[in-house]
């Protein structure tokens, strides 16, 4: 580096610092098209979470880097994220901060590479870092091709979210559909709260199937999202079935709500993220028309 940068870790953020950090993802984001650090990142700046650290990088006074740190949890390995404004790239900022999120992580220890840019695929080579997990964003016009009618059997009940009474049922099926899966499972009623609490959230864009012979309990759900401030784009944000409902075609059903809604609603395309080797999800979204459209790239050392 042409000048030594001084990382520091904290637990917490305070509000002006998160607000020097959102600036610093921002410029990122806009340098390289696609942003540096996941939904839950961001979200952890406002509200400390025990599980999280924050590393702050900064050289002469200004906030030059950040890492988001998720401790290791149950069998999944701490997951880091890392962003470098754009003004100190080249210097070693990017190395430094993913040699020290991933040895403050421990053994198997993952960082993040958003889109698996060149520079992220420079950094990870120079420390020697290998591919541990592929996360695929796929994409589809919500013009062509057509979508397929929605044929609703008559076994079950599709309807929207109604409030806060859904949110039990909400939260087990998330949890026993993602059991496996180190960010989307163990949520708890304060991540359907934080969600619930942004500006793009809309209870008409998040699904619920229930069986018609028992109305009360859950068995998969389809939640959209929109994103207005990029070429106005909807998103699968999460489509979770409940293992004991897997086979009777709800994923697919689900999500096709959620891309007529979308498409309703006037966006113009709309995107998911699967993991590389979900054969099983990969292969629901290929036939409703959706395609590889970049990679994220979790790394570790070999």
């Amino acid at each position: 580096m042409s000048q030594t940068a001084t990382l520091t870790w904290t637990d917490r953020i305070d509000p002006a610092t998160a607000t020097l950090v959102r600036d610093l993802l921002a410029r990122a984001k806009a340098a390289d098209g696609v942003a540096p650090v996941s939904e839950q990142a961001v979200l952890s700046l406002a509200e400390a979470d025990p599980a999280t650290r924050h590393l702050l990088a900064e050289r002469a006074g200004e906030l030059v880097g950040y890492a988001n740190l998720v401790a290791a949890h149950d069998e999944h390995p701490a997951m880091a994220e890392v962003a470098v404004d754009p003004s100190a790239r080249g210097d070693g900022v990017g190395a430094e901060l993913a040699r020290a999120a991933l040895t403050e992580g421990g053994p198997g220890a993952r960082v993040w590479a958003h889109g698996d840019l060149p520079a992220a695929k420079a950094v990870a080579a120079g420390i020697g870092l290998v591919t541990a997990r592929e996360l695929w964003q796929m994409r589809r016009s919500l013009a062509t091709p057509e979508l397929p009618e929605l044929v609703v059997p008559d076994d079950l009940v599709l309807r929207t979210y109604e409030g806060l009474a859904d949110d039990a049922e909400l939260l087990r099926v998330n949890n026993a559909a993602f059991s496996w899966h180190p960010e989307q499972g163990g949520w708890t009623e304060r991540d359907i709260a934080a969600r619930r609490a942004e500006s793009w959230f809309d209870p008409a864009g998040l699904f619920l199937a229930f069986d018609a012979a028992d109305p009360a309990r859950l068995l998969g759900f389809h939640w959209t999202k929109a994103h207005p401030d990029a070429a106005p784009a909807g998103e699968v944000y999460v489509v979770g079935i409940d293992p004991s409902a897997q086979g009777r075609g709800l994923g697919r059903l689900l999500t096709l709500a959620g891309l007529r809604y979308l498409r309703a609603e006037g966006l113009a395309e709309v995107l998911l993220y699967t993991e590389a080797d979900n054969h099983a999800a990969v292969h629901t979204y290929t036939e409703l028309g959706f395609a590889p459209a970049h990679i994220d790239v979790a790394y570790a050392l070999p």
